[in-house]
């Protein structure tokens, strides 16, 4: 008999893919070369090369993706958002780190960065579906 483990408690479940484009752009029923049009590329290479995270795209076709299907770059980029916020995070534990360890860690700027720090560090909850 099968066991009844939750998906959430799968250490797998929370790994998210490095994009969803693809997803959303079948989901819509586009063709690459429609997406490209919509991205204000010349052919739909470009948008196979996202999809097959062979090439990075540029802030500005990370704006339009947003726009074309109506949902966040975090989103649409999760497991790649994922590892930059982890990076993010370990940095500014570091930073932490060294902040307290100087002698004004009670200063009114100091104090001001470590609650900063303290929020990427340790971020509100996000609601259900979302990274």
């Amino acid at each position: 008999m099968r066991s009844k483990q939750s998906h959430s408690s799968h250490p797998v479940a929370h790994q998210r893919l490095p994009n969803y484009l693809r997803t959303h752009r079948r989901r819509h029923g586009l063709s690459q070369a429609e997406t490209a049009m919509l991205l204000g590329a010349v052919s739909g290479t470009k948008v196979s090369r996202y999809e097959n995270l062979t090439r990075v795209p540029s802030v500005n076709t990370v704006f339009a993706y947003e726009v074309v299907f109506n949902q966040p770059a975090s989103e649409l980029f999760a497991g790649r958002y994922q590892e930059v916020r982890r990076a993010v995070q370990e940095r500014a534990r570091r930073m932490a780190k060294q902040l307290n360890a100087r002698p004004n860690a009670e200063s009114r700027k100091t104090c001001r960065k470590l609650a900063l720090l303290c929020s990427i560090v340790e971020p509100k909850p996000n609601p259900p579906g979302r990274g």
